[in-house]
This record gives structure tokens, sequence and C-alpha cells, in this order.
């Protein structure tokens, strides 16, 4: 079977940018930031996103490039006979535990489009906010078809194709994403009280340094949104061709990336600030908060219908990048045709995100790891887990299997003198940052 490319540089750079800018940039990055001070954070966060996250988007799309093979064969194809593969597999099992629960958010994300554009939250509901979104993901029903719906949407993209699917997808996807964050990021900051969301977003309050806390989840932020350690980039970076040079390229997604990232901030924490809303409101800021603050603003209806179709889009970008990592498996394992993959990861994942959606209901009394329900065990055991050893894996890998030379040569840096920057950056300090990031997560570090 010959193996697909893409048709252009550009088209896999736009789904790399695709798979980092999803509900991590969106949702997640505004909640976090919040928690953590705000500029200072933000501060933080970008140096981690240009001394690790960078440097370990180059070491993995590399890796899948070099090797031509999805996660897993990428490492049985560079160290035959020896155990590498299996930081393969951890990514592979990431891929289906995050894209369980990962599809049932997004599915929320469809519901609340799909209702501001029937014009039902175009104002508050009687229960109010809070209360209608609990009674919707409590639901037994309701959530499981916006989970299905989304999940069908993710297959039909997946078994179209690395270049009439993926490719072609993240091609719309992405300019339309960045037109309508950008155009939510100009109303917001015309918003009376606006400015105190950006002086929290962009004046740093030095005092939070002192909180070991702040760092770690700079950290994490710039691991995780760069959707490093799950195979995704090693998967899109095995579809290109030994004549496209990496090091521009994986630049050029990180700043992307992190632009997302704060054109997200510009239009989340002004309008928070204008309404005396807390930045700190956690996980419940998009799906509660700023509904909230959506009824109050001028056009609000409008401007939810354009937030929650841009938080699709970025969504639907992700997740395809996740199907991708096991169907690129099965394709070549089980010698599967990209319908079947597509088909059947695509069911079993859909199976994976009922527990986590009935978890929030009728099975909210199951706990799996601790006292987390269904969809926080999994993120629990994906984010904290599979993800960081799958990512330290990766660094030592290519830190250690390879020589200088042939990790310089992979990563076309041979005589660039940033060459022996990144090699000792994923050698040493990119695994000492990831060690940190997991035992922070175990709960291990004293802070």
């Amino acid at each position: 079977m010959q193996r697909e490319n893409w048709a252009t540089k550009l088209g896999f750079m736009l789904a790399a940018m695709g798979s980092a800018v999803g509900l991590g940039n969106i949702w997640r990055f505004s909640y976090v930031a919040g928690e953590n001070g705000g500029g200072a954070f933000l501060m933080i966060y970008l140096v981690s996103v240009l001394m690790i996250g960078i440097p370990l988007l180059l070491t993995e799309v590399s890796i899948g490039r070099k090797a031509q093979s999805d996660v897993i064969g990428s490492y049985q194809t560079l160290a035959p006979r020896k155990p590498w593969f299996l930081g393969g597999f951890l990514g592979l099992f990431g891929a289906f535990l995050i894209l369980g629960f990962y599809s049932v958010v997004a599915g929320w994300g469809l519901y609340y489009l799909w209702n501001y554009l029937t014009g039902k939250l175009a104002v508050e509901p009687s229960v109010g906010y809070g209360a209608t979104f609990e009674m919707f993901i409590t639901s037994t029903y309701q959530p499981l078809f916006w989970h299905a719906l989304f999940m069908f949407i993710t297959i039909f993209i997946v078994l179209s194709g690395v270049k009439k699917g993926i490719e072609f997808a993240n091609k719309i996807f992405m300019p339309v994403l960045a037109t309508l964050l950008i155009l939510l990021a100009v109303y917001s900051l015309t918003l009376e009280g606006a400015m105190e969301g950006v002086r929290f977003l962009f004046q740093p309050d030095w005092s939070v340094l002192s909180n070991p806390s702040v760092y770690i989840a700079a950290l994490g932020q710039a691991f995780f949104s760069l959707s490093l350690g799950v195979g995704t980039m090693m998967t899109y970076g095995s579809y290109l061709s030994k004549d496209h040079r990496l090091p521009g390229a994986t630049v050029g997604i990180g700043i992307m990336d992190t632009l997302f990232a704060i054109i997200s901030g510009i239009v989340i924490f002004p309008a928070v600030f204008a309404f005396g809303i807390q930045p700190d409101s956690g996980p419940v800021l998009v799906f509660i908060t700023l509904t909230d603050i959506f009824s109050q603003m001028p056009l609000g209806g409008l401007i939810g219908i354009i937030f929650f179709l841009a938080l699709t889009l970025a969504s639907i970008s992700s997740s395809i990048s996740l199907l991708e990592v096991p169907v690129a498996f099965f394709m070549r394992a089980m010698n599967w045709s990209r319908k079947a993959a597509s088909i059947i990861t695509g069911i079993v994942i859909f199976v994976l995100g009922i527990g986590a959606s009935l978890g929030m209901g009728v099975l909210s009394d199951v706990t799996l790891i601790g006292d987390n329900n269904i969809m926080d065990s999994m993120d629990y055991l994906a984010s904290n887990i599979f993800l960081p050893i799958g990512g330290l894996v990766m660094a030592l890998f290519i830190g250690w299997h390879f020589t200088k030379e042939e990790a310089l040569a992979a990563t076309d840096l041979t005589g660039s003198k940033l060459g022996t920057v990144w090699f000792w950056i994923v050698r040493l300090i990119a695994p000492v940052m990831i060690i940190i990031i997991f035992l922070n997560a175990l709960e291990i570090l004293p802070f």
C-alpha cells in the first residue's frame, strides 16, 4: 500500500496547527491563565513554548518523517528489536482515551452552537445558564447524540484521506477559525472596562512568580497545547517528504499555536472583566460564564454563534489528528483500508465516550482513579501518565539513541548554530522538565 503524503508544506503546517489549536487553546489556556495570575503566567508560557515546546515539536515531527511510519512503527523502523516502540503504544492508548472524552466535550460545543443558531440560548433560560448546562450534561441521551454527531464528522474527514480529508478540511478550518477569533477579539476590546482584562493578560503581576505551581502550570500548558507526546505530530510528520525542511515549519507551527492562545485570551478576559466576572472561574468559564456574558452584550446572540462555531472548528481540527494516530497504526499493522480503520476505531472511541458522558449523570457515582469520575479518570490517565511518559521516551530516543550527528541530520539542523542548542535541550533539559510536569501531575512534588 503506497503511503499518503501532504499535497503541500502549507497543508502540513495548517493540519499541524489544527492539531495543536483546539479546546486547549480556547478553553484550557484561558482558565489556566486566569487561575495563575494572567500576565506573569503568559510570560512563562511563552518562554516554555520557545525553550521546550518547539524543540520537542521538531523532535516528534522529525522521528515521523525519518521513519515514514505511524507512532509505533516509527520506533520499530528506527530501532528494530529494541523496546523504544513501547513509548508509541502510550501515544496510541493516549489518543483513544483523549478523543474518548474530548469528543464528548466537543459535542457540548456543538450543542451550544446549535442552540445559539436556533436562538434558544441567545437570552438567558429561566433556570439560568448554570442549571441549563448541568441539566444537559447530566441527561442520558442528549449529550450522546451530539457526541455521536461530532464523531461522525471526525470519522468522515479522516476516512477521506490525508490530502482530500485532513489537509482539505484544515485549509478551510484554520483561516476561518483565525478570522472568527480576530473578529471576536476586536469586539471584546470595544466593551466598556475591557482594558482591565487586557492589563490582566499582558501586565504581569510578578508577585505570583514566588509560587512554583505557576511555572509548572505554564510548562504543562506549553507541552499539552502543542499536542506533544500523543503521536499526532509524529503521524503527521510521517506524511512529509524528505524535501520539506523542518525547522522553519515547526517554529511557524509553535508561533501560530501560541498566537491562537493569546487571541483567545483577548477574546475572553476583556469580556470577563467588563462584566465583573472573576478570571479564575475554572473549566466552567466557556459553557457557563461566557454564555452569561453573551446574554448581556449587544449582539450577544450573534457573538455566541461566532464563538461556538470557532470552538467547534478548533475541536474538529484537533479530533481528526487524534483519530489519525490509531488509523495510521491499524492501516499498517493490520493492513486495514483507511475506510475500515477510520470507522472501526471511531466506533471504539464513541463507545469510550459513552462511558465518559454517562459518568456526568447516571454513572456519576462510578469512580475509577481516586475520587475522579469516568471522564476525569480518562483525562488523568492520558494527560498525566501516557502523554508525559510518551514525550519523555520521544526526547530520550532522539537525544540518546541517536548520535548528535544523526539527530541533527534528522531535523535538518546539520551545520546550524542552533543545532547544538536544540540537541542539548532535547537530551537533557526537556527530559528534566517533563519529569517535573509528570511528578507534579501525580502530586508527588511539594507544591
